[in-house]
């Protein structure tokens, strides 16, 4: 389809190591690797002015990353690393990216969650988890904001008239 494909990877000697195997299997793609730690909004925001300063475009993001049921850990910026990494990471992504995204025709935001939004709960007492650590919980938590950010994003597009999607 003459796409570029944009692996944003936290660990570089993995993304190389899977972009080597792509390239084995179709030799003709178009793929760049550019860093990205979703537990640190200053790397979100260091992706962010890299793809910037290479494209103008962006037909789909697709926020598939997720850590699940670590010991109680904090992000960089000092949130629960669940919730900093599954749901806040990527709602920091998608905004910073909105310009371009809204610049490019039907372009796509896929946010991919878990069935285990079934069991999360939106803890406003105890958001990142610093009172009681429940792995699981947490994890739940994480997938529902997935899916309430998505429902709310586009919602917001609809509104405004815009041919982009957000969905989950």
């Amino acid at each position: 389809k003459n796409a570029t494909v944009i692996m944003a990877c936290r660990n570089m000697e993995k993304a190389q190591k899977a972009e080597s195997d792509i390239r084995k299997s179709v030799p003709t793609g178009k793929q760049e690797i550019i860093q990205l730690d979703l537990a640190d909004l200053e790397s979100v925001k260091k992706f962010v002015e890299s793809f910037n300063a290479k494209y103008s475009q962006l037909d789909f993001l697709i926020n598939n990353a997720g850590i699940m049921v670590p010991p109680f850990t904090k992000t960089k910026d000092g949130f629960e690393v669940q919730f900093g990494d599954n749901h806040l990471g990527h709602f920091a992504l998608t905004g910073l990216l909105l310009d371009v995204l809204l610049a490019t025709p039907q372009a796509r935001i896929v946010n991919v969650s878990s069935a285990a939004h079934r069991f999360g709960q939106i803890d406003f007492e105890n958001l990142y988890a610093e009172k009681i650590y429940n792995p699981s919980g947490a994890y739940g938590q994480s997938k529902l904001a997935n899916l309430l950010f998505t429902r709310e994003l586009n919602r917001r597009l609809v509104a405004q008239g815009s041919d982009v999607m957000a969905t989950s």
